[in-house]
């Protein structure tokens, strides 16, 4: 990370924003077991208790007595970590695919894109409610689906980048050097590709937390985890009796994905080394 990338962030006061709204996420998260006592299943007070009006349970409780705000420290934590490893297993996939496409060209771009155009030929919400639902709904299913339906772009986008670069110099310099296509994939080609692919991993871990809020809303969350959009899900019946049951939560999720979104925004500042003219 070098000075004019810092300096390009810097100068977009949203991604800034954003930032410091993604590391309080992250401190809530880490925080969790220290933040709350009980666990955020436990029933400890009343049914649909008020926030705000018991010491104690500042967002109050679900129909059945559980404390929102704990809910909330512990959704964090998995809300966060099914974006951060379904957006990893999807830029593997997407990577690896797409690299290949784009270097090798051919009969390989071929295959690789009508393979990569099979996932986009179906709705990808509607693939992954399939995929859980045949595979019940736990914490890795709803991960692997997540990572199934959101792969295909960054395939195209790193095809794309590949197409254009392996005409390059220093491409052709390696190829004469006598290095391996592995090589130059992933030490020459892949290190120039890299910001848009920063960029859109930032977009799709939003993404991703969404994608597993509404699988949740639908009732094909983990029954074992407590996440924010588990807490949605289970507070629909009750939206006219308590309103703050499903609010707390979806104001997280909407924090959440606006902070990621503002960061994209800013690492997309700070990567485009066409900006460094404005400032100076």
């Amino acid at each position: 990370m070098n000075n004019s990338f810092v300096l390009r962030f810097s100068r977009n006061k949203g991604a800034i924003f954003g930032l410091l709204m993604l590391a309080l996420i992250a401190v809530i998260a880490m925080a969790a077991p220290w933040l709350v006592d009980h666990d955020p299943f436990a029933m400890v007070q009343q049914p649909f208790l008020p926030p705000f009006t018991e010491p104690g349970f500042p967002l109050g409780s679900d129909s059945i007595g559980r404390d929102v705000a704990a809910g909330l420290a512990y959704g964090a934590r998995v809300s966060m970590l099914i974006g951060l490893i379904a957006t990893g297993m999807a830029l593997m996939l997407g990577i690896t695919v797409g690299a290949l496409a784009g270097y090798h060209g051919g009969w390989v771009d071929v295959a690789l894109m009508r393979f990569t155009e099979l996932f986009q030929a179906v709705p990808g919400f509607a693939f992954a409610v399939v995929i859980v639902a045949i595979f019940q709904p736990t914490v890795y299913s709803i991960v692997g689906a997540i990572a199934l339906v959101t792969w295909p772009p960054v395939a195209r986008l790193v095809r794309s980048e590949f197409l254009s670069l392996r005409q390059r110099d220093f491409v052709q310099a390696a190829l004469l050097a006598g290095q391996s296509s592995t090589k130059i994939i992933f030490r020459q080609i892949l290190p120039n590709a890299v910001s848009p692919i920063v960029v859109m991993g930032s977009l799709m871990v939003a993404s991703s937390i969404l994608l597993e809020s509404a699988l949740s809303f639908l009732g094909l969350g983990d029954p074992n985890m407590m996440s924010w959009g588990y807490m949605v899900g289970a507070a629909r019946s009750a939206l006219h009796q308590a309103w703050w049951v499903a609010v707390f939560p979806g104001l997280a999720i909407m924090g959440t994905v606006l902070a990621l979104n503002l960061v994209g925004e800013g690492l997309n500042d700070g990567l485009n080394t066409r900006l460094d003219g404005r400032t100076k």
